[in-house]
């Protein structure tokens, strides 16, 4: 949807009279509810908006010329479109509060031993509570290196042990050359214990690496392979990764017609690098930012929504983004403020 036709929508709901709004509101309510179209009859029914069900069609008539119902058969009620969901969610949707049960469920399955603990157990707790498939972009830590240690763990494997300055300890399995002597790991080891402290990883990969370019490394040539390589592996390319956790929750309650959308939407979170982009979208200013369907390129077939958060570290600098993706007709209210809730605790465990 252009800009041009999203104001211009904008406005037309703007000047529609209160009752056509609250006719609106609880059509979309009782859509994300239902997943079915509505029609006037149904809305006859409730008592919250106590007009005819002749009423009901015309404002429905007015409500689709505007652009934000269509109905799905000729002969069907009404359904929401994306730019319908759009407006729904900025300006009518009254978002739910979580009970104090459901804060205590946050925090008591979130706690973890460390980041990475963490972050996997707060993607499991979205996924169970929202019953959708969760998405966690984590921020490779460039916190300064205080210590390394390579120690060969078979033949053509190595163990890098890394300790920060900030306490963690990070573990990463490396491919070395077959024939590597375990000299040639000590030497690594020392070379780049020599060089790392205080520095980031990416500070010492650069230097290093400078230093192996112009052939002042004061290591035998498969000491230098080991460096290049093994730092190579952990800080260069992408400094961002994906968790993706729950992907049963986006077949529940899923009617046939529905599977060959489900199969795109599993198709779309194969794209882990548009995914990351996306979710580092949300990075951009505070609080919680809705993606509905073609609002992204990601998932404009698949007819998807993604409801994502940024966390914090303790320095309140942004470290990554978690949320979760379903169906457009997700529960807005009671997923946002769970997305919301999880983003703020995450963030209170990594201080």
């Amino acid at each position: 949807m252009g800009a041009i036709a999203k104001l211009n929508a904008m406005k037309q709901i703007n000047e529609i009279d209160q009752r056509s709004r609250e006719i609106f509101r609880r059509l979309v309510e009782t859509y994300l509810s239902t997943g079915d179209p509505v029609g006037s009859r149904t809305l006859s029914n409730d008592t919250s908006i106590n007009v005819s069900a002749a009423t009901i069609r015309n404002v429905m008539a007015d409500l689709t010329d505007a652009g934000l119902l269509h109905a799905p058969h000729i002969s069907a009620g009404r359904l929401p479109t994306e730019l319908g969901l759009r407006l729904f969610v900025d300006g009518l949707m009254q978002v739910g509060e979580l009970s104090p049960e459901e804060r205590r469920a946050i925090e008591s399955e979130t706690r973890g031993d460390d980041v990475e603990d963490v972050l996997e157990r707060a993607a499991a707790q979205l996924s169970g509570m929202t019953q959708t498939a969760s998405l966690v972009v984590t921020q490779r830590s460039d916190a300064p290196l205080r210590q390394i240690e390579f120690v060969s763990t078979g033949k053509g494997r190595a163990l890098a042990i890394m300790v920060f300055e900030d306490g963690r300890v990070e573990n990463r399995v490396l491919d070395t050359p077959e024939d590597l002597p375990t000299s040639s790991l000590t030497a690594a080891g020392n070379y780049l214990n020599a060089r790392l402290r205080g520095r980031s990883l990416n500070e010492t990969r650069q230097n290093i690496l400078n230093e192996i370019e112009s052939n002042r490394a004061e290591l035998d040539e498969l000491s230098a392979r080991l460096v290049q390589d093994g730092i190579a592996e952990e800080a260069g390319g992408d400094d961002r990764s994906l968790m993706v956790r729950g992907r049963g929750h986006l077949l529940d309650e899923t009617a046939v017609q529905d599977l060959e959308r489900v199969r795109m939407l599993f198709d779309d979170l194969e794209k882990k690098r548009d995914v990351v982009d996306l979710l580092n979208a949300a990075k951009e200013g505070p609080g919680v930012k809705i993606f509905i369907g073609s609002e992204t390129k990601l998932f404009s077939l698949s007819g998807s929504s993604i409801i994502a958060a940024p966390y914090r570290d303790e320095a309140r600098k942004v470290v990554g983004v978690l949320g979760v993706i379903g169906p457009t007709r997700l529960n807005y209210a009671k997923v946002i403020p769970v997305v919301d809730y999880t983003a703020e605790y995450v963030s209170r465990m990594l201080k």
